[in-house]
């Protein structure tokens, strides 16, 4: 494969292509990306204001994958059929018999860790296994990275804002949160531990720069 720190990560498998037309397609993920984020605000603020503690669950999962590929791919919303492997990565995701099992054991240890762990390793597994069980045919990266930020914004108690998100900004610059997956992927891969300091690394240096874009905001000062 090609070496994990350049270029893309891509799923490949072989599903029915809905939508042919690249313009057409860009479009339609433009929207799916807009739609995706109105429902993780959703959840955040249904997580915040409910009764009820939040708690993870494989539907949440389900239902972010839904909205990421609704109209372009015949498996929006449900997990992935067969097999499938990622261009630019080292990492062989588990079979297809494994995944709904693997999707349960990440929500059980992100809600019996919520109160314990802090929000940066929470997001970090989050992000990380995603991507590492790789449970749907495409949009892997843009579910669990839309999850990842959930899971840090029910354990702060709030939702961050400001105009360039963390999502937005790994999305303008891959290649750190590439390396910093396969970094986590080698840990498991060498003897089953969690080693998050490389991802966590990332999101502390994305989440100081959100931070100090809504300082110089509310200071009045241009954001580049």
């Amino acid at each position: 494969m090609d070496d994990p720190g350049g270029g893309d990560r891509k799923s490949v498998s072989a599903p029915p292509a809905l939508v042919t037309d690249p313009d057409e397609l860009a479009r339609k993920d433009a929207s799916n990306a807009l739609r995706q984020a109105d429902a993780v605000t959703a959840l955040i603020e249904g997580a915040l204001s409910g009764p009820q503690a939040f708690k993870l669950r494989p539907s949440i999962l389900l239902r972010l994958n839904r909205f990421a590929l609704e109209g372009t791919n015949s498996f929006a919303g449900n997990y992935r059929p067969s097999g499938i492997y990622i261009t630019g990565s080292r990492h062989q995701p588990p079979p297809v018999d494994e995944v709904a099992g693997l999707v349960e054991d990440m929500c059980e240890y992100v809600n019996q860790n919520l109160a314990t762990k802090s929000a940066l390793h929470l997001a970090a597994y989050v992000m990380w296994r995603v991507n590492w069980i790789h449970p749907f045919d495409d949009g892997n990266g843009r579910t669990g990275r839309a999850a990842s930020y959930l899971a840090l914004c029910v354990k702060l108690g709030y939702r961050l804002t400001g105009k360039k998100s963390i999502l937005k900004m790994i999305e303008e610059n891959k290649g750190p949160y590439y390396k910093a997956l396969e970094a986590a992927d080698a840990a498991w891969a060498d003897n089953g531990r969690v080693d998050l300091t490389v991802l966590e690394g990332l999101l502390e240096k994305l989440l100081g720069a959100l931070l100090v874009s809504v300082l110089e905001e509310a200071k009045g000062q241009s954001i580049a």
